[in-house]
């Protein structure tokens, strides 16, 4: 089982920031039109304050299945209206109706996730809106040269189980939530992240989709697979003058009932 490292994911926080601000600028629902909040795969919490900026008046339940993320999300918790809860979003189902539900960078984790979001949009109340933003970027170098390295020796046999994440576009969302008979606005933005440091992809990389491949090596083969990793993301993704130029794909879908 994949653990996920809080600071590791916070090394870049500003840059996974943007993508759930414009997400959740998306949904067309005001301060009144929101009393059940559910922030999906909340991370560490540094994102739920902005839900509660934008509709104040909102019960928020922010779930995640990663135990380390949610105890880091408690420990900086000063809001008695929102309740931080391990759960695993395969098996979740709302307590009440939300009127809102917003997932950011998830849903490219669950399987079967089409099966996951036709349950929770029935659970909806009547004005509902599922909002949901997911990486896109299994076609870049960034994730076919980590594929391809855990396909050859001697990480082969370590590394068969370990999540190759498929293409996810936002005309795939689009198709899905109009055949449930949902409003739809889907769309999809890429990111020229400049990012500064050593191996600045490889950091980025190790704390999202390399992840479950650095874990599921030994000791001795996690170093030689990270060197190799990082020797080839430095070919792909020179340094320049202004920093490492790393482009990111974001799919975004917005479903309301109404």
């Amino acid at each position: 089982m994949t653990t996920w490292d809080p600071s590791t994911y916070l090394a870049f926080a500003d840059h996974r920031t943007r993508p759930f601000v414009e997400l959740t600028s998306a949904v067309d629902r005001g301060p009144d039109d929101v009393a059940r909040l559910v922030d999906l795969g909340c991370g560490p919490g540094h994102l739920t304050s902005l839900l509660r900026r934008r509709w104040p008046r909102a019960e928020i339940l922010a779930l995640d299945s990663s135990p380390e993320m949610i105890a880091r999300a408690r420990s900086g918790n000063d809001d008695d209206r929102v309740r931080y809860e391990v759960a695993d979003v395969t098996t979740w189902i709302p307590p009440e109706p939300p009127d809102l539900i917003v997932s950011n960078a998830m849903f490219q984790w669950v399987d079967d996730q089409w099966a996951v979001l036709d349950r929770l949009i029935r659970h909806l109340s009547p004005a509902g809106v599922l909002a949901l933003s997911v990486p896109n970027n299994a076609d870049q170098p960034s994730h076919r040269l980590l594929y391809d390295l855990a396909d050859r020796d001697p990480y082969r046999a370590h590394l068969a189980d370990a999540r190759r994440l498929a293409p996810l576009g936002p005309e795939r969302y689009l198709e899905f939530f109009t055949g449930l008979g949902l409003t739809v606005d889907a769309w999809s933005t890429t990111y020229l992240q400049v990012l500064d440091g050593d191996d600045p992809v490889f950091e980025w990389v190790s704390g999202t989709g390399a992840r479950p491949f650095l874990q599921g090596l030994d000791d001795g083969l996690r170093g030689r697979f990270a060197d190799e990793y990082r020797a080839a993301l430095r070919d792909a993704y020179p340094v320049r003058e202004s920093g490492t130029v790393f482009p990111f794909t974001r799919t975004f879908a917005v479903a309301s009932r109404a």
